[in-house]
């Protein structure tokens, strides 16, 4: 009997897991043994400081999406989802952004509960609308823009309207011209009727909760290999780039709205807590920089293209990023044409 080949992807994932475990454990080592004189150089502390603070500030929300993507699973059923979602692409959308405003994930939770979604029926185009516009358009990242804002509460509209009409346009033309599937993983139907089959022992039996634990471990296990890779490369970034520089670069013009865009992508914040970085950058840059700053970011960063990548197609994400950049760019230069 052939063994079975292991897939590129799959070595590809295990290789990124080795070595993101052997990096923690160097930090880890540094820090607690006497290498950490070897080790005090006053960047390496400032990456390690942010590394930590980027894990912490993301893990909450990737277990909240591993769970929900759990209990999606277990829960809800293709015809559910299928129901759910009008078939009219705009009302699709719309219904996406209503999505959430229930569900207020960060863009780090969302990567593992749509792909869940999708399996289920879920459309690409809704599901494209709902990774973009659902870590922006919810109480949670409004409230928070809205007192960092607070003497100024438009910008907190204006980033909430930019970001659904971008996720609007994004999400339509996906729904126009990507027809094929996106997802990267091709589960072959041998494996699809024996999940479905481990799925119905399960429920039948009662054992939801196990059934949940279990989706909820594998989802966190094979999502937080990208955060940390992601917040590795993010902390790197902010040691060797230097904001500075880039401040004297952006301070007005089309520009701006490019390097704060730029720094949004690279500095990979939580939308719950970006409109206060963004606030404290207000007497240097335009307003309509910062509102793409606070729209771009979330959208399009580095830990999130990572996840992405673990659940789509290279060349659609790759086309995702692109589009949601163009329409971002040319938001803050119509902002920016107001005064904003």
């Amino acid at each position: 009997m052939a063994t079975e080949k292991q897939s590129p992807v799959n070595s590809n994932r295990h290789f990124l897991i080795i070595i993101c475990l052997l990096f923690v454990c160097l930090l880890y080592i540094s820090s607690t043994t006497g290498l950490s004189s070897v080790f005090s150089t006053t960047k390496l502390q400032v990456f390690k400081m942010i590394f930590i603070s980027i894990i912490i500030e993301a893990l909450p929300f990737i277990l909240i999406g591993v769970f929900v993507s759990a209990i999606l699973q277990v829960f809800v059923t293709d015809q559910m989802v299928q129901r759910f979602i009008p078939k009219n692409p705009l009302l699709g959308i719309i219904a996406a952004s209503v999505l959430g405003i229930i569900f207020p994930i960060c863009e780090c939770g969302m990567v593992p509960a749509i792909r869940k979604l999708i399996k289920k029926g879920m459309p690409l185009y809704v599901a494209v609308t709902f990774i973009l516009v659902g870590p922006i358009l919810n109480p949670i990242v409004f409230l928070s823009t809205l007192t960092a804002f607070r003497n100024q509460p438009t910008v907190a509209y204006y980033r909430m309207g930019l970001a659904f009409v971008v996720a609007l346009i994004v999400g339509l033309i996906v729904f126009q011209f990507v027809k094929s599937n996106q997802l990267r993983e091709q589960v072959d139907q041998t494996k699809q009727d024996h999940h479905h089959h481990d799925h119905k022992h399960n429920t039948a039996s009662n054992n939801k909760f196990i059934a949940i634990v279990g989706h909820a471990v594998n989802e966190f296990f094979d999502m937080g290999k990208y955060l940390v890779f992601g917040s590795i490369i993010v902390a790197l970034l902010q040691i060797i780039i230097s904001q500075s520089s880039l401040i004297e670069l952006g301070k007005s013009g089309p520009s701006a709205n490019f390097l704060m865009m730029g720094l949004g992508f690279i500095l990979s914040l939580c939308s719950t807590s970006d409109a206060f970085v963004a606030q404290s950058l207000q007497t240097i840059f335009t307003k309509s920089s910062l509102v793409g700053f606070m729209v771009f970011g979330p959208m399009i960063n580095i830990k999130g293209i990572l996840m992405m990548l673990a659940v789509f197609r290279s060349r659609f994400v790759l086309l995702l990023s692109t589009l949601v950049f163009i329409f971002v760019f040319i938001g803050t230069l119509v902002l920016q044409s107001i005064n904003l």
